[in-house]
């Protein structure tokens, strides 16, 4: 198969289809993986049969269905595009059913665990003033990684207390930030790195820095995240995503309408969203299970 076609599609959903970084780096792995069992055929000579055998082996391999779903969507995706350039004449993935995705409730912190991790930085440096911002910024409106450290500066709109997001699809949508989380952007802001070299104008611009005075990356989010959170629970593997959803679920647990979640969160459908209704209603059966005499 034609590694050159496969640079063309993810060139393309980068420039036209303004897919994420991290969507385009699965699609990657998904192709290569699908090029490498394909061997030598043509991508002309790819078919339906093909198909059902490469998705037959990745369900041998104990595949989860989300994860065969997603590189049947790749390669669904993929030879669109091939039938567009008109590299193959027809979509071999078709006819080819989707697997029913396995329904997994998002894992989340209860408020308790939140309010620790939140205290974890002591604040007595730059660094511990940044990741206290950090983890405020994201409880508080439950952005995504990749959406909090695309963040600038302007962004932040400290009187009325909104923030400017770009999302997936470089989308942009305006959310509430909370009293706490801008208190502690601001305190943040008023000290420099430790060892900020020259600014160049990205680095200006950038909300959430690294130490040198650079843009904050996705990883190293994630892994200041994982450390705070080793320091409040040995047993859970604390991500910003989890916070992400513990954002959702105690705002559903307080009231909070479905509609104004799925807007705040960046969700195109709304049926992403309700899945939080499952955790929700998931923990009332465990509470009145436990509290009613006759349950």
């Amino acid at each position: 198969m034609s590694v050159e076609w496969t640079r063309k599609f993810l060139s393309f959903l980068e420039t036209e289809k303004n897919a994420s970084p991290h969507t385009t780096k699965n699609y990657e792995v998904d192709l290569r993986e699908f090029r490498q069992v394909m061997d030598a055929k043509q991508l002309s000579e790819v078919t339906y049969l093909d198909l059902r055998g490469f998705l037959a082996r990745l369900h041998e391999k104990k595949y989860s269905r989300n994860s065969i779903s997603r590189k049947l969507a790749c390669i669904r995706s993929f030879f669109k595009y091939l039938v567009r350039e008109n590299v193959v004449s027809a979509n071999p993935a078709m006819d080819i059913a989707t697997p029913k995705r396995e329904k997994q409730l998002p894992k989340f912190l209860d408020l308790t665990e939140v309010t620790h991790l939140l205290e974890a930085p002591s604040r007595n440096t730059w660094e511990e003033k940044r990741d206290k911002a950090i983890l405020e910024t994201i409880y508080s409106s439950g952005l995504r990684v990749s959406e909090l450290v695309g963040l600038n500066r302007e962004d932040i709109d400290f009187f009325s207390g909104m923030v400017t997001i770009r999302g997936k699809g470089k989308k942009e949508r305006s959310i509430p930030l909370g009293q706490a989380a801008l208190n502690a952007i601001e305190e943040y802001s008023k000290v420099k790195p430790s060892k900020e070299r020259h600014e160049t104008g990205a680095s200006i611009k950038s909300l959430f820095r690294n130490r040198f005075g650079g843009r904050l990356t996705d990883r190293s989010v994630r892994r200041m995240i994982l450390k705070y959170g080793r320091r409040i629970s040995s047993g859970k593997r604390i991500s910003p995503h989890m916070l992400r959803h513990s954002f959702a679920t105690h705002m559903l647990d307080r009231g909070a309408d479905l509609r104004s979640i799925q807007e705040i969160l960046g969700h195109e459908n709304l049926s992403t969203t309700q899945i939080y209704t499952h955790v929700t209603t998931k923990r009332l059966r465990e509470v009145y299970d436990a509290s009613h005499p006759r349950a």
